[in-house]
């Protein structure tokens, strides 16, 4: 198997695992952030459901996770198809790798950046009550509830989604992957 092939189907498959491990942190742990959170929202004089009321989770919802399955479901399929050669699983990858790399790397940005995305949010709002909120110590007892270990693996996936898109697509097009697939 060339080598192209191989680190393209390693980077579909490991931006794939990160699908399936960070939803189920978030299943496991977000209830325990969630709380944290609002303890940290009454710590600075403010009720809990101030988060709620500006979409503030950091509980999984059925539906995304059910997303994000289905995301790690589609790149194992891919990457397993570009493993055994199938043509089918190269044509699907240059046309599903450029979607990840806008909509999962738009969507990872804002996990990476959630401190400057959060405050931007807030200094924006109507409500007066969030403007002046300590969003590094709001995300800071959040964070607290989840393994160490998150952050990492979040920033890995925004890598895998972004940068990891483009070299997918490059890896894909060289002659050594082009004779690889029938």
């Amino acid at each position: 198997m060339p080598l192209p092939v191989a680190l393209a189907a390693a980077l579909q498959l490991l931006l794939a695992a990160t699908f399936l491990v960070l939803p189920l942190l978030a299943q496991i742990f977000g209830g325990a952030a969630q709380r944290a959170a609002e303890a940290e929202m009454a710590r600075q004089g403010l009720p809990g459901g101030v988060l709620a009321q500006h979409g503030i989770n950091f509980r999984e919802k059925p539906w995304e996770l059910a997303l994000a399955l289905a995301i790690a479901a589609a790149l194992t399929a891919l990457g397993w198809l570009n493993l055994t050669g199938e043509g089918l699983g190269r044509t699907l990858s240059w046309i599903a790798e450029p979607v990840v790399l806008v909509a999962v790397g738009s969507v990872t940005a804002s996990q990476v950046f959630a401190r400057r995305y959060t405050e931007a949010a807030f200094r924006r709002s109507a409500d007066p009550r969030v403007r002046d909120i300590d969003v590094r110590a709001l995300l800071g007892a959040a964070v607290g509830a989840f393994p160490s270990w998150l952050r990492p693996a979040v920033v890995l996936r925004f890598w895998l989604a972004t940068l990891g898109s483009v070299l997918v697509i490059v890896l894909l097009l060289t002659p050594a992957a082009g004779a690889h697939f029938r």
